[in-house]
């Protein structure tokens, strides 16, 4: 089963995503939260996220935008308490600037994510990136190191079967 998993994630070693090992998503809804805040970055990751979903035969992507990465906490939960959807990503990103703030921002959406995983019914997939600067946020949202939210797509919907 981890082998399998390995097989579809997308690295710069391995290249473009490869689908082949990926289950279907026949029959199965995904809700995606997405964070205005770098919008360049979260747009491309969604879109990444829904191609895959597609390309996986979803029944439904809907998605549904927040100001920011924070705010991604309370996106999720309201999507995932409503049973609605079979699993749920958190699309934003955060880049590191001068002041602790990133920090802050990283640590709270990161518990705040594990924390919805850890009491709710419907998985919520974590695709914040936190990098040190714009252009390793590019590299991982269709640039050298692949696109995340593809690789959020795929989660996503092995974590609906699970």
């Amino acid at each position: 089963r981890n082998q399998a998993r390995s097989q579809v994630m997308a690295t710069a070693e391995r290249g473009p995503l490869d689908l082949s090992a990926a289950p279907s998503a026949k029959g199965r809804r995904f809700a995606l939260v997405v964070s205005s805040w770098n919008s360049e970055i979260t747009n491309a990751l969604a879109d990444g996220a829904t191609r895959v979903l597609e390309q996986l035969r979803a029944d439904r992507v809907d998605r549904f935008d927040v100001p920011g990465s924070f705010e991604l906490i309370h996106g999720c939960k309201v999507h995932a308490e409503s049973l609605e959807y079979d699993a749920v990503i958190a699309i934003g990103s955060v880049v590191r600037g001068e002041t602790p703030h990133f920090d802050f921002v990283c640590q709270g959406v990161t518990y705040g994510i594990a924390r919805l995983n850890a009491t709710g019914k419907t998985p919520v997939i974590f695709c914040v990136l936190t990098d040190d600067t714009y252009q390793q946020s590019l590299d991982r949202c269709g640039g050298r190191l692949g696109n995340k939210g593809e690789e959020a797509a795929v989660a996503a919907v092995q974590m609906a079967a699970f």
